[in-house]
């Protein structure tokens, strides 16, 4: 029998979380500026969940470091998305602006907000498009 410092541990997928804000109907859309490969497409805000940090926790800071926003922290929006051939996926919710604050595009290179009828006019990234999918009965 192994010893216990042989024993296969098998680790869970690195966890990238995003916040889907939805104001007045539209919903805010950002535009990378880095890595070369994904800059000028879009996203939904976010990042990776640092150790010790719950989702929320790491969602909450991320729209702070990128938007210069505080948010509270909703349901989750769209299924989980595999990403990084299955050493990450990216979890969705949707947060709520808290006391007026107003985004800023601290880390993109551009934002704006979509409308229902907008959601096609800017090049996703990947990974976004099956949250994307999932706006239309957000925004109605």
């Amino acid at each position: 029998m192994p010893s216990e410092q042989y024993v296969r541990r098998t680790s869970s997928p690195r966890v990238i979380v995003a916040a889907v804000i939805i104001t007045a109907g539209r919903v805010l859309a950002c535009q990378r500026s880095a890595p070369p490969e994904a800059a000028g497409k879009w996203e939904f805000p976010g990042g990776k969940v640092e150790p010790g940090e719950t989702e929320h926790e790491a969602l909450a800071r991320e729209c702070v470091e990128e938007l210069g926003v505080r948010v509270k922290v909703g349901d989750r929006v769209g299924p989980d998305v595999p990403l990084a051939h299955g050493r990450a996926v990216l979890r969705v919710y949707a947060v709520t602006l808290l006391d007026g604050d107003v985004p800023a595009a601290l880390e993109h290179t551009s934002m704006r907000w979509l409308t229902v009828d907008q959601l096609g006019s800017v090049p996703w990234l990947p990974a976004d498009k099956p949250i994307v999918a999932e706006l239309p009965a957000l925004l109605a």
